[in-house]
């Protein structure tokens, strides 16, 4: 019996020699360069999605921690600051030194009532609602008002003259029609806005007739800039994820990447700790106060509570602090 290797080299009598057509029957079929760039690119696809993930997971945490330590942790930072605030003026009332005057003057003004909603939103919202300008923005109209009621006579020549030349009812196909009524669309923005020279710009781009067919890349072409822009992507990813990982809440989330809510209790248990050194420091100003029948002023506004304890048993608390650092601030325990 012959061996499949001899029957592959000894042919029978009778059978047709080998030739080129049985040799790349024979051999196997390279993959086309298309097939392996469509490769890479399902593959960079995979890897981008992966990415993408795993960053907006850790962009939810670091937001959701965000919130949860304003909402929980905000009170006390500013039940801190005011109470900083009349340490320093108890000591500025004992000794009378322009230098504590100072530093307590200093205290209470980092210590200010919240905002108006006009001054948070930079005259964008009010107590009535969006103003003019936000309104316009929201709907594409000119956030600018006109500076008159009827354009010029110049611009309302040209006007006419477009509308006459590039009127959709003139189309002869659907395509044609599309073309013109975005074009006139853009003349009438630019004539409600009495803009002459836009207005001579469409007057020129419509003389110089449609723009030619748009040029369509090869596959390969097309594969080769799908690659170059999932790469892009991924490095405005990265950049995004360096941003978050070094931001002050994403280096505490770091600092408990199991147990993150632990993590915010433990701020929080750290904050009553120090009110409660605080408010122990200004009982025993309070006394030395007493004693010297003195009185320190209290600049303060209503009362904001602290989670874990009771409001009756603190003293009255002034508005949040201006400069106070917030999520994404950095506001830690470290830096009250």
């Amino acid at each position: 019996m012959t061996s499949p290797e001899a029957e592959g080299t000894q042919p029978a009598p009778d059978a047709e020699p080998l030739g080129p057509a049985a040799d790349a029957s024979a051999a196997p079929v390279a993959a086309r360069p298309e097939e392996r760039l469509e490769r890479a690119v399902r593959a960079a696809e995979q890897a981008l999605i992966e990415y993408e993930i795993a960053v907006e997971t850790f962009r939810v945490e670091v937001d959701n921690f965000s919130r949860l330590h304003h909402q929980k942790l905000g009170p006390v930072y500013t039940r801190l600051d005011e109470l900083d605030a009349r340490i320093a003026e108890a000591r500025a009332t004992l000794s009378g030194a322009e230098e504590d005057r100072r530093a307590a003057d200093e205290a209470w003004a980092r210590v200010l009532p919240m905002p108006a909603v006009e001054e948070l939103f930079d005259g964008w919202l009010s107590g009535d609602g969006l103003s003019p300008e936000a309104e316009a923005m929201l709907t594409d109209q000119p956030v600018r008002p006109p500076e008159r009621v009827r354009p010029s006579e110049a611009a309302r020549k040209l006007f006419r003259e477009l509308a006459r030349k590039a009127h959709p009812d003139l189309a002869q196909d659907e395509t044609e029609r599309q073309r013109r009524e975005e074009f006139i669309t853009r003349v009438n923005a630019a004539y409600s806005r009495g803009d002459e020279a836009l207005l001579r710009e469409l007057s020129e781009e419509w003389a110089a007739g449609p723009a030619p067919a748009e040029w369509r890349p090869t596959r390969t072409e097309e594969l080769y800039a799908r690659l170059e822009w999932l790469s892009r992507r991924k490095e405005l990813l990265a950049v995004v994820a360096r941003e978050l990982e070094e931001s002050a809440i994403g280096s505490m989330l770091r600092m408990a990447p199991e147990d993150p809510d632990g993590l915010l209790e433990e701020i929080a248990g750290q904050l009553r700790g120090q009110v409660a050194e605080r408010e122990g420091e200004l009982a025993a100003l309070a006394e030395q106060l007493a004693e010297r029948g003195l009185e320190a002023a209290v600049r303060s506004g209503p009362t904001i509570p602290v989670p874990g304890v009771d409001p009756a048993d603190l003293p009255t608390a002034a508005p949040r602090r201006k400069d106070r650092p917030r999520p994404e601030g950095g506001g830690t325990a470290g830096g009250a």
